[in-house]
């Protein structure tokens, strides 16, 4: 499945987002791609459910953590490989000292079901997120304390995958062009609805012409089988998309259309 996941996540991205319950379920945002475009940089990360070897050992909750510096090495570790790769974040080591035994329950709870017991946010930790996924990139869970985080972060990471370069051309084969500027939290507002019932942003199905790069965007539903998705994606794409992001190439600037 990860073989299949690295092939599909690039050109499509679902996101359905629970309001209430602070989290979202996506597929085609891996976490190199979130850590390279959260809103402020990650800090420390303590490791729940994981394979990389190079982390430190907190004595404390046994876990493993890795210090804010060496984050970049994770990235390219190929956490996509790992199966279940859950952490969360924190600022100083000292906190995760303080998490008593039902705290610590908590967080093992949470990486094994990939659900928390109660909101994960802890002030000792004074962790923004909880990031819980199965081959990455396939099927994250990522639980928000502030959802502007993650309004920053979706409208980074679909420029981001835009300036993605193959064998020196852009993604759509095109001559690449200088870097596309990051979308706007006030334009990923303008699609809130259509998260809360879960949608598709579809990079492969972009319409690009001399003056805009249009990406079709599509209401599918809420799923957290990520194959049943992409199949189920495959038709309704075939129908008119509901919405647009527009990039308009000269003045270098997004917007959204919904219809």
């Amino acid at each position: 499945m990860a073989l299949k996941a690295n092939n599909q996540v690039k050109d499509i991205i679902y996101v359905h987002k629970n309001t209430d319950r602070q989290f979202v379920v996506s597929h085609g945002i891996n976490f190199s791609e979130f850590a390279s475009n959260a809103r402020k940089p990650l800090k420390n990360l303590l490791l729940i459910e994981h394979q990389y070897e190079h982390g430190s050992f907190n004595i404390h909750t046994h876990m493993d953590y890795v210090e804010k510096d060496e984050i970049e090495e994770l990235m390219n570790d190929g956490v996509h490989g790992y199966g279940d790769f859950c952490w969360i974040d924190f600022e100083e080591e000292v906190g995760v000292n303080e998490l008593n035994g039902q705290e610590i329950a908590e967080l093992l709870y949470m990486g094994h079901i990939k659900q928390p017991l109660l909101p994960p946010f802890y002030s000792k930790l004074n962790n923004r997120y909880a990031y819980l996924s199965h081959d990455d990139g396939w099927f994250n869970k990522v639980y928000y304390r502030d959802f502007e985080d993650f309004y920053h972060m979706l409208g980074a990471v679909v420029s981001s995958k835009l300036n993605t370069t193959k064998g020196g051309k852009g993604l759509f084969g095109m001559k690449k062009e200088k870097a596309y500027p990051a979308i706007g939290k006030e334009v990923i507002h303008s699609f809130r609805d259509k998260l809360k019932e879960g949608m598709v942003i579809s990079l492969e199905k972009a319409i690009v012409s001399r003056g805009k790069i249009e990406i079709p965007i599509w209401v599918i539903g809420d799923y957290y089988d990520m194959d049943e998705m992409a199949e189920d994606y495959k038709q309704v794409s075939k129908s008119p998309a509901n919405g647009l992001l527009s990039y308009d190439r000269k003045m270098k600037s997004w917007s959204a259309l919904l219809k």
